[in-house]
C-alpha cells in the first residue's frame, strides 16, 4: 500500500493513524498491522485504541549509546560455547543499566502527556506491547516471545516499559527461537507501540480460521473477565464460541454453532497503583458467559472484516469495555495453518484401548506416547527429562526449550490460544489443555498415551498404547456424478474431515447426539419434576444454567447438529431422528421409567412409532425443536429430516402431523423429509411412502434382517447375515426402480460400501443416488464409484 501520510525513516515516534502494513520496517509487524487498521477499517467500525509507536529509528538510536550495539554483538559471538540463558542476562543487564537517549525521552513524555490529555486524564494509564520487525509474519507466529506491559501509569513508568520491551528481544526463549527458526539476531529491531487502556470487562482472542483443524468457514472465539493476558498465558480455561462465517450478518441469525463454558478461575484487572493484578472470580462469573450472543457476532464481524482486508485468515485479540464496545488491540496473521499443505490429510488412529486417566481440549490431531514428567513450575525446568509428556498447571514463552524436546505437553489450565496450545501447533505435537486435574491425576514416570484423534476432545490413556499414522492424497480423487456422502455420529469431529471430497453427510445419528451431548432420558428432562432424587440432582447437575432442564437438550443438540451442518454447507446433512432400542434408551439417565422391557428391541418400540405415541411424543417434539433451530434460528437449511424404522404410511401421516405441530413441517423453508428403506413394506409400498416423503436412504443391516429373518444381533446367525445375499440385492433393486418411479431419491448409508468396493460398483449399476461411508473409507469409495462410472459409461458407449 501507499503510505499517503509519508511518515519518514527519520522518526522515533510517529501516531498509528499515521502508518499501515508498509511501515513494517519502521514500527514491527504488531504496530504496523495497528496503524493499517486504524486508517483502512475504521471508517467500518473497527474500534482500535489511540496510541504511538516509539520506532525502530529509535531503537537504532539506542543501540547507539555508550557502545551498547558493540557490547551486544559480543555477548552474542559467544553463543555455541556459552549457555544462552547467560549470554541473555548479560545483554539484558546492559541494555537496562543504558538510560534512553535525552532526546527520544523527551519525545516521549510529549507524546504520552498528549495521548493523556485526548482520553481526557493525565496520567492515563496505557499498554506497552513489544513490536518486532520479524514478528507476526505468515511463517512465524514468535508468539509471546517479547513482552508487554498494561496498566503502565506516568512517565518515568512508561521510559522503565519501552526499555524492558526493547531488551526483551534478547531473552533467552527469544534468542533460542531466533536459532531454531534461522533468524539473524541483528536483522531484527523492535518498535514498541503505547495505546490507551481499554477498561476491560472482557477480552480474548478470535481466529478467523479453526485453529485445530484449519476449516476456514468458522470464527473461533475464546473469552474470559478481565483482561485477556489471562487466555493467551493459559492461566484460565476460557468460554468458546464457534460462529459460522457466511451466515454472519444474515437478518434473524444467529449463526453460533458451538458454545462451551469454561471455568475461568479468575481474572486480571488494573492495580490500583499501576499494573495489574489477580483476582478470584465469582461464582457468577464462573457460572456464566463472559459474553452475550450479541458480542459474540460482534467480535466475529470485526474478525471477518480484518482477515477480508488482509485477504488471509488472521487472529485477533480483542477487549469489551464496560460500555459494550468490542476494541481491537492486536492482530496477526494465522501461522499454523498458512504452512500446512492441504493436498495431504494426515490422520492417526489409536489401534487399542486402555484406561482413560482424564480428558481436555484436544490440540491438533496426533498422538504420542511417553513417561510422565510432572513440572510443578518455571522453577523447576531443568528436572524436565527430553521425550517425556510433559505435565503442568500452565506454560509460558519461558518454557519454550523444553517444550520442544516434548513427545506430548498435558496442562490443567488453558484453551485453544493459550501459549501451550500455539506452541504444539507449531511443533506439531499432540496438547491436552483445559484438564483441570491433569497435576493430581498423573503420576510422574508412569507411561501415557496422549491421543488427540478423537475429535476436539482429548484423551489421556494409561499405558503405551499402538497407534497409526495414514497419509491420504487429496489430488487425483475423481469427482463422481454419484454423491459420496459420510457418516458422521460425533460433531467433535466434523472440522476434521472438512478437507475430505465429500458430498455431504448421509447420516447424522441423533441418538449419538443425545448420548454424548446430554446423557439423560428426553422424557426425564420432560418429566423432571417426577424424578427421584438421586437423578434429579444428576439431571441438575448435567444441566446447570438452564432455567428449563429440555432447553439443555434442545441447545446442545442443535449445537451439534450445527457444528456437523456448517461443516458441509452448503451440502446436504441428513439428521436421522432417534433410533435408539428401549434397553439403549433405558441406559440414559431416568431411562429405566420410560422403558418397557422387550424381549426383542430391535423389532419392538423403536423409530416411528414412538414418535405418535404419549410414551415418547414430548421427547420427539424436543428433537423436532433442536432441529427447528438449527435451520430457522441458526440459518443451516441444509438440514434435512430423516425418519426410521417407519412401517406404515398411515404411521408416516401421524409422524409428519406431529412435525407440523412442532412447527417442522415438510417443505417449510424447503425442509426435505426423508425415510429409512428398511422394512420391507417400505419397499413394496414405495410408491405410497414416496407420497410421503422426499427420499429413501437404505439401511441394509435393518433391511438385512428383515429380509431374511436373521436377527442381527444373534451371534449364532452371524454365516446367514449377508447383505450381498440375493434377496437382499434384489429387494434393493427393486426399492429404487419403484421410487425414481415415484419421484423420489433413494441413499444408501448402511456401512457395506465402507468395506466391500463390490457392493459400491453394484449401487452404482442400479442408480443409487447417493452413497454413505464412514470417513476412512470416503477415498477409496470414491474411487471405486467413480471407476465404476467410468466401466458403465464404456458399455454404454459399447453398446451404442
Amino acid at each position: 500500500m501507499t503510505n499517503e501520510l509519508a511518515v519518514t525513516r527519520r522518526d522515533q515516534i510517529v501516531w498509528l493513524d499515521q502508518i499501515g502494513l508498509s511501515d513494517l520496517p519502521l514500527v514491527g509487524g504488531k504496530n504496523a498491522a495497528l496503524g493499517e487498521m486504524v486508517r483502512a477499517l475504521g471508517p467500518l467500525g473497527v474500534h482500535v485504541p489511540a496510541g504511538f509507536a516509539v520506532t525502530t529509528e529509535a531503537y537504532r538510536a539506542f543501540l547507539g549509546t555508550d557502545g551498547l550495539e558493540d557490547a551486544i554483538r559480543v555477548e552474542l559471538d559467544r553463543l555455541g560455547s556459552t549457555p544462552v540463558a547467560d549470554v541473555a542476562v548479560a545483554i539484558r543487564r546492559r541494555m537496562l543499566k543504558t538510560p534512553l537517549p535525552v532526546g527520544l525521552r523527551e519525545e516521549l513524555r510529549a507524546a504520552y502527556v498528549r495521548l493523556s490529555e485526548d482520553a481526557g486524564s493525565y496520567p492515563t494509564d496505557v499498554a506497552v506491547r513489544s513490536s518486532a520487525t520479524a514478528e507476526d509474519l505468515p511463517d512465524a507466529s514468535f508468539a509471546g516471545q517479547l513482552e508487554s506491559f498494561l496498566h503502565v501509569r506516568g512517565e518515568d513508568p512508561l521510559a522503565d516499559a519501552v526499555l524492558c520491551c526493547w531488551s526483551s528481544l534478547f531473552t533467552d526463549r527469544a534468542i533460542a527461537y531466533r536459532m531454531e527458526r534461522g533468524y539473524d539476531h541483528a536483522s531484527i529491531l523492535v518498535s514498541v507501540g503505547v495505546q490507551v487502556m481499554v477498561p476491560a470487562d472482557s477480552a480474548g482472542v478470535a481466529f478467523t480460521v479453526d485453529p485445530e483443524t484449519g476449516f476456514p468457514d468458522v470464527v473461533v472465539i475464546e473469552s474470559t473477565w478481565g483482561l485477556g493476558e489471562t487466555v493467551a498465558a493459559g492461566a484460565v480455561t476460557p468460554d468458546e464460541h464457534v460462529v459460522f462465517k457466511p451466515l454472519l450478518r444474515r437478518e434473524g441469525r444467529v449463526p453460533i454453532v458451538e458454545r462451551t463454558l469454561g471455568s475461568k478461575q479468575l481474572k486480571r484487572v488494573a492495580a490500583d497503583d499501576g499494573g495489574t493484578r489477580d483476582v478470584e472470580t465469582t461464582a457468577a462469573e464462573r457460572g456464566s458467559f463472559a459474553l452475550s450472543d450479541h458480542d459474540v457476532l460482534e467480535i466475529a464481524w470485526l474478525a471477518t472484516a480484518i482477515e477480508k482486508h488482509w485477504e488471509r485468515a488472521v487472529d485477533v485479540e480483542w477487549v469489551r469495555d464496560g460500555a459494550g464496545r468490542v476494541w481491537v488491540v492486536q492482530a496477526r496473521p494465522e501461522t499454523v495453518h498458512a504452512e500446512r499443505d492441504g493436498v495431504v490429510l494426515v490422520h492417526h488412529e489409536l489401534r487399542e484401548r486402555g484406561r482413560r486417566l482424564l480428558g481436555g481440549l484436544a490440540v491438533g490431531g496426533a498422538i504420542a506416547s511417553g513417561e510422565v514428567c510432572l513440572i510443578d513450575g518455571p522453577e523447576d525446568i531443568d528436572l524436565f527429562r527430553p521425550g517425556a509428556v510433559l505435565v503442568t498447571r500452565m506454560t509460558d514463552p519461558d518454557w519454550g526449550p523444553i517444550l520442544r524436546q516434548a513427545a506430548a505437553i498435558v496442562t490443567d489450565q488453558g484453551g485453544r490460544t493459550s501459549h501451550a496450545a500455539i506452541v504444539a501447533r507449531e511443533l506439531g505435537i499432540p496438547a491436552i489443555v483445559g484438564t483441570g486435574r491433569a497435576t493430581r491425576i498423573l503420576v510422574d514416570g508412569r507411561a501415557v498415551t496422549v491421543s488427540c484423534a478423537e475429535g476436539d476432545r482429548g484423551s489421556v490413556y494409561e499405558g503405551e498404547l499402538a497407534f497409526a499414522e495414514r497419509s491420504e492424497r487429496l489430488d487425483g480423487v475423481p469427482a463422481t456424478r454419484t454423491p459420496v456422502m459420510l457418516n458422521l455420529a460425533c460433531p467433535d469431529e466434523a472440522f476434521r474431515w472438512w478437507r475430505l471430497p465429500a458430498d455431504g453427510v448421509g447420516l447424522l445419528r441423533m441418538e449419538s447426539l443425545i448420548d454424548a451431548f446430554i446423557g439423560v432420558h428426553p422424557m426425564a428432562l420432560a418429566h423432571f419434576d417426577a424424578m427421584k432424587d438421586g437423578e434429579r440432582r444428576l439431571i441438575e447437575a448435567i444441566t446447570e444454567g438452564y432455567d428449563d432442564p429440555t432447553a439443555a437438550l434442545v441447545d446442545r443438540i442443535a449445537t451439534g447438529i450445527a457444528k456437523i451442518a456448517a461443516s458441509q454447507w452448503p451440502r446436504k446433512v441428513v439428521v436421522r431422528t432417534s433410533d435408539f432400542k428401549t434397553n439403549e434408551f433405558a441406559n440414559l439417565i431416568g431411562g429405566s421409567l420410560f422403558e418397557p422391557t422387550e424381549e426383542n428391541p430391535m423389532l419392538g418400540f423403536r423409530g416411528a412409532c414412538r414418535y405418535v405415541s404419549d410414551a415418547y411424543r414430548e421427547g420427539f417434539v424436543l428433537e423436532c425443536r433442536a432441529i427447528r433451530r438449527v435451520r430457522e434460528e441458526i440459518g443451516l437449511d441444509n438440514v434435512v429430516v430423516m425418519i426410521p424404522f417407519c412401517r406404515t404410511p398411515e404411521e408416516a401421516d401421524r409422524v409428519l402431523a406431529v412435525m407440523d405441530e412442532a412447527g417442522l413441517a415438510r417443505g417449510k423453508n424447503g425442509l426435505e423429509v426423508w425415510v429409512m428403506g428398511e422394512v420391507p413394506s417400505n419397499v413394496i409400498l414405495a410408491e405410497e411412502f414416496a407420497e410421503r416423503f422426499d427420499g429413501f436412504s437404505i439401511g441394509s443391516d435393518d433391511l438385512t434382517q428383515l429380509v431374511l429373518g436373521v436377527d442381527r444381533g444373534n451371534a449364532a446367525l452371524g454365516s446367514l447375515f449377508d447383505p450381498r445375499h440375493p434377496a437382499v440385492t434384489r429387494t434393493i433393486e427393486e426399492l429404487v426402480r419403484r421410487a425414481h418411479g415415484a419421484g423420489a431419491s433413494v441413499g444408501f448409508c448402511g456401512r457395506t460400501p465402507s468395506d466391500d468396493a463390490g457392493f459400491t460398483r453394484f449401487l452404482v449399476r442400479i442408480g443409487v443416488d447417493s452413497i454413505s461411508v464412514t470417513p476412512d473409507a470416503l477415498i477409496t469409495t470414491k474411487r471405486a464409484v467413480g471407476a465404476a462410472e467410468e466401466t458403465a459409461e464404456a458399455g454404454k458407449d459399447a453398446a451404442g
